[in-house]
């Protein structure tokens, strides 16, 4: 029998679903591997064993002989049992072999975790020489699983035991007889120092299925907090998290915004891979956002466009002679743009697209006086997203792809504003577009999981979503 711990998560839930995410929350898809690799490095780099071990070493005593832990008379000590134990003298537990962790999901029941481990004994024999041993040991544990106050998944052990499988003599002498004595000492030692580590391994994994569920700020426009929908579910290769984003504003008003009406067809999950769903609905919150927090209006003025991009009332005058050219000439014009409605936000064909509607009044500066309206117009502007993952967010950069507009006031008679489009999209795209790439600048959050990086992620946009992938 190989040495092995096991532990069974009875997590009595169902498999996940078809592939169609029927809320508007953020799915997350994560891969067994990502969870034994999560659990193999809070071994390795954290206080778990070390701890044990401490409270171990910490004890001056011995686990036998007359002044050990059973020793003075009890069951293995001097006068019990086992007489034989005063030939044996302060055998302690010196180290903790660093477990191998292989991981099994229990589809609708919960996750098998197997740990290999060792325990280092040492002491004196009944010659007076050093006496080495090597011990290895299985742990069964049953865990439950309960609700947390803040409403996350806690796993929770329910009974644990220890099995000796195997006891090496690594130096020294030691009698058969005493080998029984060993073992029966360490049966019963062993759980007390054991378990604790189960315990603490589980501290982990609630700890890190608990920070999916956090809140996350969005600089000067509020915040997300992420909270679970859903109790999560289980499949042969994942664990899934239905996670609901709720934004708030910065005074913690839930903004809340039109939700799609169709469920997203999330697509298959490979093996290996975890997997964050982002859906449309965050996208356009985040917008509106900016839109309600006066983000997206924005004065230009000559300063803020470079010098080959014309903003003068000769240049208006020459883009439409017929209607404009009693302008005066030479004269700084100032554009303010003004979007009065939440942008709309579409994701579908593997392309984000961002429509901003928005009304453009082009004003005449006059020198030691108040600017002169000549001309509103009602634009919308359409921008290409650009998205580049990040560790905990999704990255937005933007692109004017075009401007429509519309004449809605003139200082003169109408004409056709479309004659405008290519000379306020050169001025859109110098002053006002790094202007909005500044602002994203906050991304759009995703929910920590597991502490996994989705930096490298694979993005696909697919309908109504953002799909990021990456290889565990």
């Amino acid at each position: 029998m190989p040495g092995v711990w096991s532990l069974l998560l009875l997590w009595g839930l169902a498999t996940p679903c078809q592939g169609l995410l029927e809320t508007v929350g953020t799915l997350a898809r994560i891969d067994q591997d990502e969870l034994g690799k999560a659990i193999q490095n809070s071994l390795v780099g954290g206080p778990i064993l070390q701890n044990v071990l401490g409270t171990v070493t910490s004890v001056n005593q011995g686990l036998l002989g007359s002044g050990g832990l059973l020793g003075g008379g009890g069951l293995l000590g001097y006068g019990g049992v086992f007489g034989v134990v005063e030939e044996l003298s302060g055998l302690k537990i010196e180290a903790l072999t660093l477990p191998q962790v292989t991981l099994k999901l229990l589809p609708g029941l919960g996750v098998q975790l197997s740990l290999h481990t060792k325990v280092g004994l040492r002491g004196s024999g009944p010659l007076g020489g050093l006496l080495q041993l090597a011990a290895e040991v299985n742990v069964s544990s049953r865990v439950a699983l309960g609700v947390s106050s803040r409403g996350t998944p806690v796993l929770i052990l329910k009974r644990c035991s220890t099995l000796l499988s195997h006891i090496s003599l690594l130096s020294g002498l030691l009698p058969a007889p005493l080998f029984g004595v060993v073992e029966q000492t360490l049966c019963k030692v062993l759980p007390g120092l054991l378990c604790p580590v189960v315990d603490s391994v589980l501290a982990v994994v609630n700890e890190l299925l608990g920070t999916a569920l956090s809140l996350v700020p969005l600089g000067a426009l509020g915040s997300v907090e992420f909270t679970l929908a859903t109790l999560p579910l289980i499949s042969n290769q994942y664990i899934e998290l239905d996670v609901n984003p709720i934004v708030k504003s910065v005074a913690g008003d839930i903004i809340d915004f039109p939700k799609p009406r169709m469920p997203v067809k999330v697509p298959p999950k490979e093996d290996h891979t975890s997997q964050v769903t982002v859906p449309l609905y965050l996208f356009s919150t985040v917008f509106g956002l900016l839109q309600t927090n006066g983000v997206l209006n924005m004065n230009i003025t000559p300063e803020l466009v470079p010098s080959n991009v014309p903003l003068t009332t000769t240049d208006l005058a020459a883009l439409v002679p017929e209607a404009l050219a009693k302008l005066p000439p030479g004269h700084h014009l100032l554009l303010l743009l003004w979007v009065k409605e939440a942008p709309t936000v579409t994701l579908q064909n593997k392309k984000a697209t961002i429509s901003i509607p928005a009304n453009i009044h082009i004003l005449i500066s006059i020198p030691q006086g108040s600017p002169e309206a000549l001309l509103e117009l009602n634009g919308v502007l359409t921008l290409n997203a650009q998205l580049a993952p990040a560790a905990t967010k999704l990255h937005v950069s933007l692109s004017l792809e075009r401007l429509s507009v519309k004449l809605a006031s003139s200082f003169s008679k109408t004409f056709d504003a479309s004659r405008l489009e290519d000379w306020l999209s050169d001025v859109l795209r110098a002053a006002y577009v790094p202007k909005l790439n500044v602002d994203l600048e906050v991304g759009i959050p995703l929910p920590k999981i597991l502490n996994i990086n989705f930096a490298n992620s694979v993005v696909d946009i697919i309908e109504n979503a953002v799909v990021l992938t990456v290889a565990s």
